[in-house]
């Protein structure tokens, strides 16, 4: 008669990778998702400088508007400071 012990090793070294795969894969999506962030904010940044370098050429009431969407920024005023900080 044969008798056999089952040891419980392998189970904790594949609860241990598991964990291990499941925080490398959440990490992995903070990170993707802090770097689309980031690209998104200077896209933005971009966006407006790009607005502003055509408002000082050329003031059109449709760079305006699309610096006031970007910007959350109301009147024309206050557009034409922040482009001015902006064309520096």
């Amino acid at each position: 008669m044969k008798f056999e012990l089952k040891t419980e090793n392998e189970n904790y070294s594949k609860s241990f990778s598991q964990f291990f795969c499941i925080v490398f894969f959440l990490a992995s999506i903070i990170i993707l998702c802090d770097v689309a962030l980031k690209l998104g904010f200077i896209s933005r940044n971009q966006k407006i400088e790009y607005n502003c370098r055509l408002l000082s050429v050329e003031k059109s009431k449709l760079y305006f508007k699309k610096l006031s969407r970007l910007s959350n920024l109301k009147s024309k005023q206050q557009i034409w400071e922040l482009c001015m900080e902006v064309t520096k």
